[in-house]
């Protein structure tokens, strides 16, 4: 949250203010930086867990096939 919050305030809100509200456009800019942030990261866990199975699965055929008969 804390990086997210970072990398959208530095991407759509300048760094000197000029009012205390944000502006339409930075609200929207902050919207939009902020789903594609959480979309990347929901794609990101879909793809480590599948990773993670696919390594789980591995390793059971490893273990089975190092298994005496």
């Amino acid at each position: 949250f804390g990086r997210m919050t970072g990398a959208c305030h530095r991407k759509c809100v300048p760094p000197h203010y000029k009012e205390a509200e944000l502006s339409k456009g930075e609200a929207v800019c902050l919207d939009r930086c902020v789903a594609k942030y959480l979309d990347v990261h929901e794609r990101m866990g879909r793809k480590l867990t599948e990773l993670s199975v696919q390594d789980e699965e591995l390793m059971k055929k490893m273990q089975q096939g190092n298994m005496p008969q």
